[in-house]
């Protein structure tokens, strides 16, 4: 196999019905080099089935990274992929993004020396999550704002990110107020360098973990870029079930002492003491 020019972290739990969705958003990718690898925090049988199936029927190598369900362990699988990944850039996003078919080609062009990508998504409410279908997708239909205002999208200032020109992008990537953070659902780097904090602090929870990162990049030196008018991702809706204050917490603490002590290296990510 030809080493890919871009690996593609995709996470999941248990909702494989959206990572269907996410996955053909990839077969219609105009850049083909890549493979995806799945990190799945713990889902059962059905997401199993599912990537068999699928893998079966698109044009891209998928690997499948999974633990047994302890809880939310998202940073912990996310290290395990990281590992996984063949090639020498990632680029990451969540089982409910769907990418427009510009995604990675985005992402590759724009990948640079000593920065990461920093990306955003536009959140779809659930009945239009829910009616998209595979060829609504492979048509890139659902990616058209006409297509969405008419199947329900309320209108909005955010509705600019759906149909903004290269010019038009780069205009509100400069005047955007959101920092150019590391998003798990949008961001990409080099290997090299996630490798070179240590991955993901396996003692984050839900909330800012992936920024905790992103923090550490920040403080190697690394830059960021931001690209959330060109890279486009549609963000099908859940509940969030897993959210509990006590661990954002936790992890504001956590982030407050990498600030502090300008900290580039997590002694709890992939690499661990005995």
């Amino acid at each position: 196999m030809v080493k890919p020019e871009i690996s593609i972290i995709i996470s999941t739990y248990n909702a494989e019905a959206w990572l269907e969705k996410v996955l053909w958003s990839y077969e219609a990718q105009s850049f083909k080099n890549f493979e995806i690898v799945i990190a799945d925090d713990g889902s059962k049988q059905p997401t199993f089935n599912l990537l068999e199936r699928i893998k079966n029927e698109v044009s891209f190598p998928i690997q499948h990274v999974w633990h047994e369900d302890n809880g939310f362990q998202k940073t912990k699988i996310l290290n395990k992929a990281i590992v996984a990944c063949n090639a020498n850039y990632i680029l990451m996003s969540d089982g409910d993004c769907m990418a427009r078919k510009d995604f990675v080609e985005t992402h590759y062009a724009k990948r640079e020396k000593g920065y990461f990508l920093s990306g955003g998504y536009f959140k779809l409410p659930m009945d239009i999550s829910q009616k998209i279908t595979k060829q609504d997708i492979l048509s890139q239909d659902c990616f058209n704002l006409k297509w969405l205002l008419a199947n329900g999208l309320p209108s909005s200032f955010k509705n600019n990110k759906l149909n903004a020109s290269p010019l038009k992008a780069k205009v509100l990537n400069t005047i955007t107020p959101t920092n150019a953070s590391w998003n798990g659902h949008n961001a990409s780097g080099w290997k090299k360098d996630i490798l070179a904090v240590n991955g993901f602090d396996e003692r984050m929870q839900y909330g800012g973990e992936d920024r905790e990162m992103g923090e550490r990049l920040f403080n190697m030196g690394i830059k960021s870029k931001q690209i959330r008018y060109n890279a486009i991702c549609l963000h099908l809706d859940h509940s969030r079930g897993y959210v509990n204050q006590e661990a954002i917490d936790k992890n504001q603490a956590i982030r407050a002492v990498v600030k502090k002590e300008n900290l580039k290296w997590t002694n709890y990510g992939i690499l661990q003491k005995s």
